[in-house]
């Protein structure tokens, strides 16, 4: 995971909801998503022992992932490259279709639902994409991005009022009213995703799924596109799911963590708690790695092994090959979230065994 010494300036941690409104907005439940390598049904036939037999092999995303969000907090979700955090946040959004488990929003169940009967649940859930060279259709203006969600969900206003809310939430992200008439190969990285950013408050949704919005952009843009998504929380009362690698990101714009680890989640707890106290091996090592100047922080922690594949993922816990606190329990059961003081919860039989 790539991460930098300093985090970029912002103006201010985001407040911690009322305790009247931490009511959880969003809820998944053992949510699996797989993907096949084994072609259609007349490739997944083998002959093997004199005998036709039919031979099917997955790519396991996600495995089990439990968490609830509350309302107005941000979520980040951690983890390297592949361990599936990106699979989590389309298939809430309903771009993927899940493999297993239960998707609800505000208490209702949205995972089985078909495109017409998600429509409503739109409006109120939002995504903003990694990429923002590839996020914005090419042949449209920016006044036509913008314009589109509002004509698909509110079909009854008039065209007047289309313009004045665009004009109102390109104001709202630092647009200036000239850009409506242009494409968006005329801009920069970071002013396409103020315009992405733009085109997912347009709608007023009160959930925002947002898939490393930083990552594809410079570092001294960084800041000011996190200063942009902290300000639209706070005056439109937003809820996030944040997907970055970025600790240093992380420890600034996040209310909670959750890390994962080859599709399935090892560790979520406060900011503060995690950074403060990693219980989990591998958030250890993830936190070990960021680079500090103080002389008696703990010396890098350094994982041997490589990262299994998610083809054939292991026995028990996922992280034992790489674990030096793994047993044979950890090589044959497979750890469940467990609820610390702290208010944290950690996949850990080391922990919960008081060996860690």
């Amino acid at each position: 995971m790539n991460r930098v010494a300093q985090a970029p300036a912002l103006d201010s941690q985001i407040p911690a909801a009322p305790e009247q409104d931490r009511q959880a907005l969003l809820e998944i439940r053992d949510l699996t998503k797989r993907f096949s390598l084994s072609g259609d049904f007349l490739e997944q036939l083998r002959f093997k022992g004199g005998k036709l037999v039919r031979k099917q092999e997955f790519v396991h995303a996600i495995n089990g992932v439990s968490l609830d969000i509350q309302r107005g907090e941000a979520l980040c979700v951690v983890g390297e490259s592949g361990c599936g955090k990106s699979t989590v946040a389309r298939v809430v959004m309903g771009l993927l279709s899940p493999s297993g488990g239960e998707i609800r929003y505000d208490g209702a169940r949205i995972d089985s639902l078909s495109s017409r009967q998600l429509l409503p649940y739109r409006k109120r859930m939002q995504m903003i994409f990694q990429n923002p060279y590839a996020s914005l259709n090419p042949r449209m203006t920016i006044q036509q991005t913008l314009e589109e969600p509002l004509r698909l969900h509110h079909p009854d206003w008039d065209r007047q009022k289309v313009r004045d809310k665009v004009e109102e939430v390109m104001a709202s992200v630092g647009i200036a009213p000239d850009w409506g008439k242009r494409f968006g190969h005329e801009f920069s990285g970071g002013q396409r995703q103020r315009i992405a950013i733009a085109r997912a408050l347009a709608v007023d949704p009160e959930f925002i799924v947002a898939d490393e919005p930083i990552s594809a952009l410079d570092v001294s843009i960084q800041a000011q596109v996190l200063n942009l998504l902290m300000d639209a929380q706070r005056d439109r009362h937003l809820t996030y799911l944040f997907i970055t690698h970025d600790l240093a990101v992380v420890e600034h714009f996040g209310t909670r963590v959750a890390v994962m680890y080859l599709g399935t989640v090892c560790e979520i707890a406060p900011t503060a708690t995690l950074f403060a106290t990693p219980r989990h091996p591998y958030t250890q090592a993830l936190m070990s790695a960021i680079p500090k100047l103080e002389d008696d922080r703990p010396q890098h922690i350094r994982l041997s092994g490589e990262v299994p594949t998610p083809v054939n993922l292991p026995s028990g816990c996922v992280f034992h090959a790489r674990c030096p606190h793994a047993n044979e329990r950890c090589r044959i059961e497979i750890p469940r979230l467990i609820a610390k003081e702290d208010g944290s919860q950690v996949a850990c039989h080391a922990v919960e065994e008081g060996r860690l």
